[in-house]
């Protein structure tokens, strides 16, 4: 600690150390005062230390006119008194590195995992985002990006080492097969290819974008040329490179349009919904093998055609889209509420919502 006159300049050692208990969202917001600052956001001494002893939060995301958007969405949820409110308190600027000016990136998907998000703009490219570091990667592609592409952001549990995987499905072909690529973000790019034969993610809502936990990805899937309620747990994961067909936690049959996916607050349980029945399933134990269990959490007396992001676990509260492209939510719990989010235009909507938590987990740059 220094001290000239009156002032008593800290070390920065003691700012990262003092930095370290704030919140990745609060600390994003200073990078805009001054270089220094920005530059101290994204040393990695301060991801270290941020990681060990930061608050964790579990925030919503939206992506609004191609733009990601933090939603605040207040629960105070009582017997006596329900104050619910949704609204926007902040936009996620990302810049374009092929513009001259200030001009920002369209956005056309955005999948979340560890604090970083990755995005497809509506040009056919692909760049990793941290938005509370600014940090960026821009991802090459062996071959042209497709809009009909199937993108998922994850790590490798033994090394957190980050990976991209990429399906392109090959539907000119017979029979119809699912080639993927795998970007590994320490070594050389998109070193994995295989295919895999026998399933289909079909392109309905958001169930195409897979939802991520704990470094894997999950989807849920059909069988190829199979029967109508042949569906199964696909997932990917990242440390193996390869995927793997896991159970539903009920044999009731179902369609496709009957089950979403989704995971509770920061992360730490997937969650399956089937609306027939109107039934609420938590995994509750994931083996490193494979293995889920599953426990039926709660029952409700109404029927969601697509859950969106799972709110509270505990109080069996959560928020889900009135309809597709809408700025109306409902918000469940013994009752039902039907709230509009109040936000910058009112002929805006939003297509989907995201658990997010924000970290400063820096982005792996090539060798």
């Amino acid at each position: 600690m220094m001290k000239k006159r009156n002032t008593v300049y800290l070390s920065e050692d003691l700012i990262v150390e003092i930095l370290s208990r704030v919140s990745a969202v609060s600390l994003a917001r200073l990078r805009t005062t001054s270089k220094r600052w920005n530059a101290l956001v994204k040393d990695e001494r301060l991801a270290k230390k941020h990681s060990a002893y930061a608050p964790r939060q579990s925030l919503v995301i939206t992506l609004i006119d191609s733009r990601v958007y933090l939603m605040n969405v207040s629960l105070q949820y009582g017997i006596e008194k329900v104050d619910l409110s949704a609204k926007l308190t902040g936009q996620f600027s990302l810049k374009d590195p092929l513009s001259n000016s200030l001009e920002e990136v369209d956005i056309r998907n955005v999948f979340h995992c560890d604090g970083l998000l990755l995005c497809s703009t509506k040009d056919n490219r692909l760049v990793v985002w941290n938005p509370c570091s600014g940090e960026t990667r821009w991802i090459q592609p062996r071959s042209s990006y497709k809009v009909s592409d199937i993108y998922a952001l994850g790590y490798d549990n033994t090394s957190s080492c980050h990976k991209i995987l990429r399906m392109d499905r090959s539907e000119d072909r017979i029979p119809i097969q699912t080639e993927y690529q795998v970007y590994d973000f320490t070594s050389k790019p998109w070193l994995v290819d295989g295919v895999a034969g026998g399933l289909f993610i079909p392109s309905i809502g958001t169930r195409r974008r897979g939802l991520s936990v704990k470094g894997n990805t999950y989807w849920l899937a059909l069988t190829e040329d199979g029967p109508p309620f042949d569906m199964f747990l696909l997932c990917f994961d990242f440390s193996t490179d390869g995927f793997r067909r896991l159970s539903l936690p009920t044999d009731t049959p179902c369609t496709y349009y009957d089950v979403s996916l989704s995971v509770t607050r920061e992360e730490q349980q997937l969650c399956m919904f089937k609306s027939h029945g109107s039934e609420l399933w938590i995994a509750t134990k994931m083996e490193s093998t494979g293995a889920i269990s599953w426990s039926k959490s709660h029952r409700f007396h109404f029927r969601i055609d697509e859950m969106t992001v799972l709110v509270d676990q505990e109080k069996p509260v959560f928020v889900y889209r009135f309809k597709p492209k809408s700025n109306m939510l409902h918000i469940v719990g013994e009752h039902i509420y039907i709230i509009q989010v109040d936000q910058h235009s009112a002929d805006s909507k939003c297509p989907y919502l995201l658990t997010y938590v924000p970290s400063l987990v820096q982005i792996q740059q090539s060798i």
